[in-house]
């Protein structure tokens, strides 16, 4: 009997590939398994194994696999139930979904090999490009195409391979590199001609000649009198010698090398006990367990600094008694730092961190680590991709910050929000979770007092420290008054002068990175653009460089006008870096920190930041959003928001619930510990509605506000919305697109249909960008909804002109 086994490739093809198999191989063959298999002309793709059957596919002749990479199943049936939840419900190919999940480590890469035909002879046949390869195939035994490419100065070279191939001069071969290397830390030990009884007089005796191997030796037994593996590293160190004189002692035939495989990445022990909680805290715990009863979903709605974590711990720690997994999600890797530091002291070596900072390796150790459900792995931290490790014995998740918009995933596929598809995952499990979050989103307060989420609140400070005091400073005032120093009102710049005064430490907000967001000519008004995208260069001045913050095009600074030649260019606008300068001016005595995006590059850019603020060794930190979520420093007394309007006049529908949240976020940073803290927001309209629910901390009164205009104009959590963007180089190719799809849509959906419209930034990377939205009325079916979205896409791709078009669907964009 024929056997067959249905595989997923990690590509965006909609269906799974069917590949024949022997019997052997379909008895050992499991789901969840990896095989390598050729797929098009002569590609190597790491497949999945989704189904093993008899039934022959019906419109192709199924192929072999190329061989079994696996022993055991390195996805769980569980995710895989999860997968394709994540590939319908977003509506993306589950191929995407398994190249997003797997560290690309898994996903093995092919590599053309090439051979020299030892049979053929005639070489005058050959043309001159393949004279040369068959040259260097004289002198190697084989070459790769890398090396062909190196070897011809070319990129196209498999037409010249294929010339080759036909003229029987080379034989090819695909190779399977496999990218994750074990981490191997070396030990030694004496050799097995010597025992540590009576050894050490005759070795010493021995090398009575040589001082730094008789110092090596002695180092050795003196290590070896704590009982433990003793590493080559530790034995350099200990005895002061070189690597040199370990390899001349195993060449003597005295020690021995050999190597333990370890983790990347490990944590020490834990060294606190749980933190006792305050009566608000332990009710809080009560009432969450309660709804535990009844809810899988409930909502922590707790205020700045209201001791969150702390209530987290405990629900991990019974979690963890009844030996379950964790899943702790957070919005930022800039909060994974500061988290690790306060979980380690009290749960130590059962965590593991994943998150797209760590190595390749180091992320392959941490989903085996959880694949074995080993206890280095009770406890997973991590941004939004941790959904996707293999679980197999969740207990609980927390997304902490539950409202940030980081959750949702924008570019490549699969475009899924973590914390929606983290409630689908605790579903799979049967496991609880717990969104925490002091401003909630819209849609998930929604859910929670619709009695759809259990919902618990938490409305004091710990300590009992009173929430800050918000002020609003008039910008325009203080303008017209001429008491404007820079960007600062002499108001804020007195409060931050206090601040420092009493060793307090100072945090200031603009969500604007770089020197100044736009350039400008005084004679002729013209701005320097980027070539690729709409938008004009933001000015760095430490490279002294004009920079597009979509594509990361740069150029440097010019001295004169590109347009008129005048040398009059004025920079509008202001950004950190800009904010950073002056404050060095302002304040020459005091460190000044900054952090963003371009000082956050590399693995530990946050930790060291955030290590010297908390070290007191910064004292005023500028930053940008990263710095509202969830930081906990003690010393701070003072928030500023540099330009508040900024974040209100967006074009979004979600602008003035993010705006609010980010300034509470903010804001609550200031006064953690003992003293009330200050916050003083600068803005050109202080009457707005928003910024007066931010000063008076009225989560309600903005919810109220904003649930009404969402009803409407017919937006989330009443109906759910899908954006379908088109991208192409030819604008009249996008144009023309748009215009046909809008029409087939209006047919089937009519005034649920909007667009087509071009988003504020209409060319990005040479791409002219148009979209289209769908809402769907509460009543109407998803499902269907998604069909026929579908169908017309499936017809839009059939018409050649639209083809080349990339057609990109994104549910739930917001």
């Amino acid at each position: 009997m024929l056997h067959f086994i249905d595989i997923i490739l990690p590509i965006p093809i909609q269906k799974t590939f069917t590949y024949s198999v022997t019997e052997e191989e379909a008895n050992f063959l499991q789901k969840g398994m990896r095989v390598a298999v050729s797929f098009g002309k002569s590609k190597m793709y790491t497949g999945l194994v989704f189904n093993i059957h008899t039934n022959p596919p019906t419109l192709y002749e199924a192929k072999e696999i190329h061989q079994i990479l696996d022993e055991t199943p390195l996805v769980t049936a569980r995710q895989l139930e999860h997968w394709q939840w994540i590939s319908n419900y977003y509506m993306c190919a589950l191929g995407e979904v398994y190249r997003a999940s797997l560290p690309s480590a898994f996903l093995l890469e092919s590599e053309t090999i090439i051979f020299k035909n030892a049979a053929f002879l005639d070489s005058a046949i050959l043309g001159d490009d393949e004279f040369l390869i068959f040259e260097a195939l004289q002198q190697q035994s084989q070459l790769t195409i890398h090396q062909v490419i190196a070897i011809l100065g070319k990129k196209k070279v498999m037409p010249i391979v294929n010339g080759l191939i036909k003229k029987s001069a080379i034989a090819i071969k695909e190779e399977i590199y496999e990218q994750y290397k074990p981490k191997l830390v070396k030990y030694v030990r004496l050799h097995k001609n010597y025992t540590s009884d009576d050894s050490l007089g005759k070795l010493l005796e021995a090398l009575s000649n040589a001082k730094k191997q008789r110092e090596a030796v002695l180092g050795f037994f003196q290590l070896l009198s704590t009982k433990k593996p003793i590493k080559a590293k530790d034995l350099e160190e200990k005895a002061n010698v070189s690597a040199t004189i370990l390899k001349s002692l195993v060449t003597k035939d005295i020690f021995e090398f050999y190597h333990i495989q370890t983790d990347r990445v490990q944590f020490k022990g834990a060294t606190n006990a749980l933190k006792v909680l305050n009566e608000f805290q332990e009710k809080a715990l009560a009432e969450i367990k309660e709804t535990f009863k009844e809810k899988e979903v409930t909502l922590l709605h707790g205020v700045t600094s209201s001791g969150k974590t702390e209530v987290y711990t405990k629900l991990i720690q019974e979690v963890l008694d009844e030996g379950k997994q964790v899943l702790f999600l957070l919005p930022e890797i800039a909060l994974t730092t500061q988290i690790i530091t306060r979980l380690q002291f009290y749960f130590g070596e059962q965590i593991s961190v994943f998150h797209s900072k760590y190595s390749i390796n180091e992320r392959v150790e941490v989903w085996n680590n959880v694949l074995d459900n080993k206890p280095k792995a009770r406890i997973i931290l991590g941004a939004r991709s941790a959904i996707f490790l293999p679980f197999s014995n969740l207990g609980l998740i927390v997304v902490d910050e539950e409202h940030e918009t980081s959750y949702k995933q924008f570019d490549p596929a699969p475009r899924y929000n973590a914390r929606d598809a983290a409630i689908v995952l605790a579903k799979i499990h049967s496991a609880k979770i717990l969104l925490g979050s002091a401003t909630p989103s819209l849609e998930t307060y929604f859910n929670a007092q619709q009695n759809k989420y259990g919902f618990v609140a938490l409305k004091r400070r710990h300590g009992n420290v009173q929430l800050p005091k918000i002020e609003l400073i008039n910008v325009k005032e203080k303008f017209k008054k001429k008491e404007m120093k820079g960007h600062f009102s002499d108001r804020l710049l007195a409060l931050i002068q206090e601040a420092l005064d009493l060793k307090e430490q100072v945090i200031l907000f603009q969500n604007r990175r770089g020197y100044s967001p736009v350039v400008e000519c005084k004679t002729c008004g013209v701005s320097p653009e980027c070539p690729n995208c709409d938008v004009t260069l933001t000015f760095h001045k430490f490279k002294y460089e004009l920079r597009c913050h979509y594509c990361s095009y740069q150029r440097a600074m010019p001295n004169s006008c590109g347009a008129c030649g005048s040398n009059t260019l004025d920079t509008k606008g202001f950004g950190t870096e800009q904010i950073e300068l002056e404050l060095q001016v302002l304040f020459p005595d005091f460190k000044i920190g900054r952090m963003d995006l371009d000082t956050t590059r590399g693995k530990h850019g946050y930790q060291k930041i955030i290590g010297a603020f908390e070290a007191k060794e910064i004292d005023v930190l500028v930053g940008t959003q990263m710095l509202s979520k969830g930081l906990d420093f003690e010393n701070v007394s003072l928030v500023g928001i540099l330009n508040a309007d900024s974040m209100l006049n967006f074009p979004d529908f979600r602008a003035h619930e993010r705006a609010y949240d980010m300034m509470v976020q903010v804001s609550g940073r200031a006064g953690r510990s003992k003293k009330q803290g200050q916050v003083a927001i600068q803005t050109y309209n202080p009457f707005h509605k928003i910024l007066q629910q931010v000063a008076a901390t009225n989560y309600t009164e903005m919810y109220t506000e904003q649930l009404q205009e969402r009803w409407q104009y017919k937006y989330p959590p009443y109906y759910r919305v899908i954006k379908i963007t088109l991208k192409h180089r030819d604008y009249n190719k996008v144009d023309s697109g748009a215009n046909w799809l809008f029409k087939a849509l209006y047919a089937s959906f009519g005034e649920h249909v909007l667009g087509p419209t071009a988003p504020a930034v209409a060319r990005i990377r040479n791409q002219y960008i148009k979209n289209i939205v769908i809402k769907i009325p509460p009543k109407q079916s998803l499902v269907n909804t998604k069909n026929q979205v579908t169908k017309i896409r499936n017809t839009f791709e059939a018409v050649a002109d639209f083809r080349p078009i990339r057609f990109i669907i994104d549910v739930d964009a917001y």
